[in-house]
């Protein structure tokens, strides 16, 4: 069952939600808010998988509103406004829908909601299978997923090359044409890369160790790309691969 708030200064609106989840029978409404600063302290004590959201709101606007917020549920923006789509995408929701809201569409994004939330569980058992005293990866863990542009990709670990953080986003290069932008950290992405295989060699560069083709003076050269290596990345670097 997956648990959600409501939040829109419209009752009219939320009433319709409210009866989109009921008829659904898969979604448990445990809040609704006409006001954004009143769901705070609902998401941050309990667990909530789904905030459906509208953006126009006279309190806060919603996209103010899920950036205030440190720890984010999954979120749908709900709004008559269809040019803030791209805000949208950019905020990382997973579904924006238009009002009128037919029911159809409502439940396509439902749909989405419950497959990242199947992925999210999937990575988290892939990443506890991880044996703390030998650092191996059993076979789950051989890949990830990352969201980008309203889906979950799947990218083999082995066809990552490196990866480079921009600002609020990381690029991920693989062996395919495009690389994948993702809004990740660092910090966050690296809890999912095996350890023995992935260094970070720079404050804006992890590298894939298998990829390295060669290294001059201070850059690692993979492909053709030459990746810095930051002096506060260098000792631990050479020594990881012991030169």
């Amino acid at each position: 069952m997956i648990k959600c708030i409501i939040i829109d200064d419209e009752p009219l609106a939320i009433g319709v939600l409210k009866s989109y989840c009921e008829d659904l029978g898969e979604i448990h409404v445990v809040g609704t808010f006409t006001n954004p600063f009143e769901a705070t302290t609902l998401i941050s004590r309990e667990r909530i998988d789904l905030v459906f959201l509208d953006i126009e709101m006279p309190q806060i606007n919603g996209i103010d509103f899920i950036k205030s917020i440190d720890h984010k549920p999954h979120f749908v923006f709900t709004t008559a406004y269809p040019q803030y789509a791209i805000q949208g995408f950019d905020l990382n929701a997973v579904d924006y829908l238009v009002k009128p809201i037919p029911f159809v569409r409502f439940i396509k994004a439902v749909n989405r909601v419950k497959k990242l939330m199947e992925l999210n569980s999937f990575s988290a058992r892939s990443i506890d299978n991880v044996s703390p005293s030998s650092g191996q990866a059993g076979q789950a863990t051989n890949f990830l997923f990352v969201k980008s542009d309203y889906e979950s990709v799947k990218i083999t670990m082995d066809e990552i090359k490196y990866i480079q953080g921009l600002k609020d986003y990381l690029k991920i290069h693989t062996l395919q044409a495009k690389p994948i932008l993702t809004l990740m950290s660092f910090k966050e992405i690296q809890t999912k890369l095996p350890p023995e295989q992935f260094v970070r060699v720079h404050k804006s560069f992890v590298v894939n160790i298998g990829r390295i083709m060669s290294i001059q003076r201070s850059k690692i050269i993979i492909d053709d790309i030459r990746i810095p290596i930051g002096d506060s990345f260098k000792e631990s670097f050479f020594q990881r691969l012991g030169l």
